[in-house]
């Protein structure tokens, strides 16, 4: 669907014979590094079957991922920027549908668990990060929302990110589940195909763990029910 101007996402909504009739509550799914693919587009679907309008923007709407990539990450590291606004129209979107409750969470995994992160203070109910990379600001964390994480003890790109997360929302209060995986790597709860670099993804730390996804799922709706209904 088109959320904005040049902006298009993937939108996925509940079965009223399934999920109840209308109004649901919302999330906004956050993609990765590798953009909008299949298992983003199973991950949205999987919110609308337990309940959701669940809506993922293409950050890289405005000329695809080898061109936007590096842009967003910076926008990431900013903490500001046009993809930031995107994931708003995204919430507003959500937000402004007859069929929507108004209560909108936002999941976000790997670069989009850094976004997800970032955008639990701005209007959002909870947020659910995966693997996401702190911001170098802590006092990003004043004010935000109730926050589910999910992080893996084999993730070499972010030692010790649980436990430092874990101690910034305690000392604001926060409410708060922050978990660490001991299996997991990054990308645990992401199937991505990378073909021939499959061993090489592996060897750096980038493997999909059933076990540690399934639960991060399972925390993940019980705190959102919880928060967003």
């Amino acid at each position: 669907m088109q959320i904005k101007d040049a902006v298009f996402g993937y939108l996925s909504e509940p079965q009223a014979e399934v999920a109840g009739p209308p109004p649901w509550p919302g999330v906004v799914v956050v993609h990765d590094l590798f953009g909008i693919g299949d298992d983003l587009c199973q991950i949205t679907d999987r919110f609308a079957t337990a309940g959701y309008l669940a809506l993922a923007p293409d950050l890289y709407s405005r000329g695809g991922m080898a061109r936007c990539v590096k842009a967003v990450f910076s926008q990431l590291r900013a903490a500001s920027g046009r993809a930031f606004d995107d994931i708003e129209a995204a919430r507003s979107a959500l937000a402004g549908r007859s069929d929507c409750t108004g209560k909108i969470g936002v999941v976000g995994f790997c670069m989009g668990g850094g976004f997800a992160l970032v955008a639990a203070a701005r209007n959002f109910a909870a947020a659910a990060p995966y693997y996401g990379m702190l911001p170098k600001d802590e006092s990003i964390f004043d004010g935000v929302c109730p926050i589910v994480a999910s992080y893996g003890a084999r993730d070499r790109g972010l030692p010790g990110a649980a436990d430092t997360l874990e101690r910034a929302l305690s000392r604001r209060n926060v409410v708060h589940d922050v978990k660490e995986y001991p299996l997991a790597a990054h990308g645990f709860a992401n199937r991505i195909f990378t073909g021939p670099f499959s061993r090489m993804t592996r060897i750096g730390g980038f493997f999909y763990h059933h076990d540690s996804s399934e639960d991060a799922w399972r925390r993940v709706l019980a705190f959102f029910a919880q928060h967003l209904r």
